[in-house]
């Protein structure tokens, strides 16, 4: 077995990209691991990962084979009866095939596949030294990286994310010489930029950690996430507060330090007249910095910043933070103040010259149009019908505001304060914010029941706007989010438990359009309806999938497509709860072949079972079975208790099973034979009542 040395790979570069340094740390570790395996290298790579700074990439791999194994090789040559003659000569071919493999065509070995027999030259070549491969795997790795838009610096044809000034090469406690980039490898790294200029002397791989460190920089990205998770929560405890810390702002500051040093700062107290969603946009999204809250999550006048260097004034480094974010605090307080003066309900009259889409009308026209539906929708699940309106009149005047216009991302959160401030109830005010929500993927739904009706009302105009002007999705585009719309629509139905008849909705949905987007009569009622109908359903097929929930146990409940969504939800609760029971295969089994009698059978088939002609015992007991489990399932079916339906469905298995050993359905008496059928029919209807169970089936 070849030795093992550690093996140690840093690349030296200017600042790069912070978005996308973990991915092309990663793509470095996982190109150098990939280069050396395929070519049979051994890698021990014990809890090894990728180490990154904002100016370096790195692998540090504790083993590494000095060499390649022995390199086997076949070739395969041409078949006996075009290699040899009738004389059992060499032909031209074999020939040609011994010269290219540099031997004596006698010295061929021989082996059979399912041609027949062929001759074949097997070689064995000693293994390369690793150190005489890394060139080439190092080239492969950079060429395979995940850059759309390499830099080229000086004169030279090469690229990278960012210009490169070193290359730490090292295998054991040998350089492994290498030329890449325009730059040659040796040993030197190189330490923090201001608290230690100068090269980083590596005498083997092991060193590299702790040197590094040394010279002021963590190449470990989760050693500088702990400390700066550590230093922002301590910092912020002195302050008698707490740090909000989100993941993607963490995760920022995290690749843009290599020796990070929290500064705790303040802001004057008057800012936070201001939304605090807007002053806390600004230092998170703007300035990386982690805003200190108190006890009940309030924003208070204190923040962390993140410094790469550890100040002798920190005081100093404070001050210049302060004044990066006084600026854009000003201006936040200037438009809230001027919003504030002009109010939330005057605002609404700018909607009207806003164009929401061109066939669709003015952003006034789709507010009017989901008053419209919220007041149907709020009676129909127990909220006011009066606040319903007043709330969605409101809902999109903050959009022209200056506030939004200079922070868009608070749509909503901008008009609940500034209905706060109006006067208007609490509940109008929360549900102008609620009613975005879902905003992103795993985002909560609104809370409150006025919230839920405006964001219910606000999807399906959106989506029968969307629908009926012809903008439905197609591959990547979907300009007015339609596929996010309906996915929160169905979340929201769902996830507050609203038995909404979704399909009666659309059509109130598509009958409030303008005249230019009319459809026909008959696809207002039934195409288009049904188009965006299918159109959800089709998202909810990720989001039970994602619940765990299998293809089958949804396909069996979207084949019924129940009006409602909530009802949908109780069915795929009560198929799941079916399919674990030990009779759930049989059962499902029967349903398939009960619809596929069916389907085949000719003429019309009875109403209704006639005792009189049930001929045999066995068809006789499951005709009182099915009839005893319809009479005791009525009620359940009714309150849409699911799960006890198919319960007690599940208790007709010997029947069922008895009948189709020991009856023949397609009797030759014509009488006999519909009636059998007018008993599976009546089984069947009852076993599809709660889901298409026959897709349980394998």
């Amino acid at each position: 077995m070849s030795t093992m040395q550690p093996l140690l790979i840093e690349l030296g570069t200017e600042e790069l990209p912070v978005k996308a340094l973990p991915g092309l740390a990663q793509a470095f570790f996982d190109g150098v691991i990939e280069g050396l395996t395929k070519r049979g290298v051994t890698v021990e790579r014990g809890d090894a990962k990728p180490l990154s700074t904002p100016r370096r990439l790195a692998v540090l791999l504790p083993g590494v084979a000095v060499e390649q194994p022995e390199q086997h090789a076949e070739v395969l040559g041409p078949y006996l009866n075009i290699a040899l003659d009738a004389d059992g000569q060499p032909t031209k071919a074999l020939q040609g095939f011994a010269a290219k493999a540099g031997i004596e065509w006698s010295a061929l070995e021989r082996t059979t596949d399912a041609k027949g027999e062929r001759f074949v030259h097997r070689s064995v070549t000693p293994g390369a030294r690793t150190a005489a491969l890394l060139p080439e795997i190092l080239a492969e790795t950079i060429a395979a990286m995940p850059i759309p838009k390499p830099m080229r610096w000086g004169s030279h044809a090469y690229g990278f994310a960012r210009p490169v000034h070193w290359l730490v090469l090292l295998h054991g406690k040998d350089v492994v010489s290498a030329e890449l980039l325009g730059l040659t490898s040796d040993r030197m790294s190189r330490g923090h930029r201001f608290m230690h200029d100068k090269t980083v002397w590596l005498s083997t791989p092991e060193d590299y950690v702790s040197s590094l460190e040394a010279a002021f920089v963590l190449v470990d990205a989760d050693v500088r996430r702990e400390r700066i998770v550590a230093a922002a929560h301590a910092e912020a405890a002195k302050a008698g507060g707490q740090a909000r810390i989100t993941d993607d702002n963490l995760e920022q500051v995290v690749n843009l330090v290599e020796w990070p040093a929290p500064v705790l700062c303040s802001f004057e107290r008057e800012f936070l007249a201001v939304p605090q969603e807007a002053l806390i946009e600004t230092m998170e999204i703007n300035q990386k910095f982690f805003p200190v809250l108190d006890a009940s999550g309030k924003l208070t006048e204190k923040f962390i910043g993140i410094a790469n260097i550890e100040s002798k004034d920190v005081a100093e480094v404070a001050k210049g933070y302060e004044r990066v974010i006084r600026p854009r605090f000003s201006d936040a307080k200037f438009f809230f103040d001027e919003d504030l003066k002009q109010g939330l309900e005057s605002m609404g009259d700018g909607l009207k010259t806003v164009t929401y889409q061109a066939k669709l009308g003015s952003v006034a026209d789709k507010v009017q149009r989901v008053v419209a539906l919220a007041e149907v929708i709020a009676p129909q699940v127990g909220t006011d019908p009066v606040l319903a309106k007043r709330a969605a009149l409101l809902a999109k005047n903050d959009l022209q505001s200056r506030m939004v216009n200079e922070f868009p991302e608070l749509q909503g959160i901008a008009g609940r304060h500034y209905a706060v401030a109006g006067g208007e109830s609490p509940e109008v005010a929360l549900a102008i914010d609620e009613a975005y929500q879902p905003r992103f993927g795993g985002d909560d739904i609104a809370l409150s029941p006025l919230g839920k009706v405006l964001a219910i009302a606000e999807r399906l105009d959106t989506l029968a706007g969307g629908f009926a002007a012809g903008l439905k999705p197609t591959g990547n585009k979907d300009p007015f989010a339609l596929r996010r719309n309906a996915l929160g629509l169905a979340r929201t139905i769902i996830e507050s438990g609203f038995d909404l008849d979704l399909r009666a909705l659309l059509m109130t949905a598509f009958g409030h359009l303008p005249a230019a987007v009319q459809p026909s009569a008959e696809r207002k009622t039934e195409t288009l309806p049904q188009d965006v109908y299918d159109f959800i359903l089709d998202r909810l097929r990720g989001y039970y999938a994602d619940k765990g929930v299998p293809a089958t146990h949804f396909n069996a409940v979207a084949e019924l497509k129940p009006a409602s969504l909530y009802d949908f939800d109780r069915r795929i609760d009560a198929i799941g709860t079916f399919a674990a029971l030990p009779e759930a295969e049989a059962l499902a089994a029967a349903n398939k072949r009960i619809r596929n009698i069916l389907r085949k059978a000719e003429g019309d088939i009875p109403g209704m079972v006639d005792p009189s002609l049930l001929a045999e015992p066995v068809e006789s007991e499951l005709a009182e079975a099915v009839e005893a489990a319809i009479d005791d399932s009525n009620a359940s079916l009714h309150q849409k208790d699911y799960v006890s339906v198919l319960a007690r469905l599940a208790r007709l298995r010997a029947q069922v099973d008895a009948f189709f050993d020991g009856v023949m359905v397609n009797a030759e008496d014509p009488a006999l034979r519909g009636n059998r059928l007018a008993l599976l029919k009546r089984l069947g209807d009852r076993l599809g009542s709660v889901a298409a169970i026959e897709h349980l089936s394998s």
